[in-house]
């Protein structure tokens, strides 16, 4: 569905479980820092609402949208998260970087998602200009940061749902 049809911030907040014993990585893109910031703290903000404990998420940077399937990777090899959320923005330019890059991003996390035991969230913007950025950071279209955790949320439950 379109963001443009459904705000990214609206959710009925009884359909989220607890996060309470959650523990979550957030890998946040340094580049396009004003949209990447708001979208960590839409997700921040979010995870603790739902309970869980500011020392069970762990905050890392990466130089750019590319790079952030590595820095899941690296969060999920070397800590003991339930989830990781990667957060980014690619804003279409003159060349087909955007394209290359976006395209990287989703295989990447395609592949993290199928070959590790704990989901990976795709929190990557992929806007035509930096209106469409900001109205996804926390304007009229919500926070795509606060739809990551979210579905953070719900993923792990439903891993932990399976395996009692």
């Amino acid at each position: 569905m379109a963001t443009s049809l459904k705000n990214l911030s609206d959710y009925n907040i009884a359909d989220v479980p607890s996060a309470a014993d959650m523990k979550f990585g957030i890998v946040v893109s340094e580049w396009n820092t004003e949209i990447t910031e708001a979208l960590f703290e839409g997700a921040y903000n979010t995870l603790i609402k739902h309970g869980a404990k500011e020392e069970n998420i762990i905050k890392k940077y990466v130089p750019g949208s590319f790079e952030l399937t590595a820095g899941a990777k690296y969060i999920a090899e070397m800590t003991d998260v339930d989830a990781v959320i990667t957060l980014g923005c690619v804003i279409q330019g003159d060349t087909p970087h955007f394209d290359f890059v976006c395209q990287g991003v989703t295989q990447g996390m395609t592949q993290l998602n199928l070959q590790y035991n704990i989901p990976f969230i795709f929190g990557l913007l992929t806007t035509l200009n930096m209106q469409q950025a900001k109205d996804r950071a926390g304007g009229k279209h919500g926070n795509k940061g606060d739809e990551g955790a979210v579905t953070a949320i719900k993923m792990v439950d439903l891993a932990w749902s399976l395996k009692k």
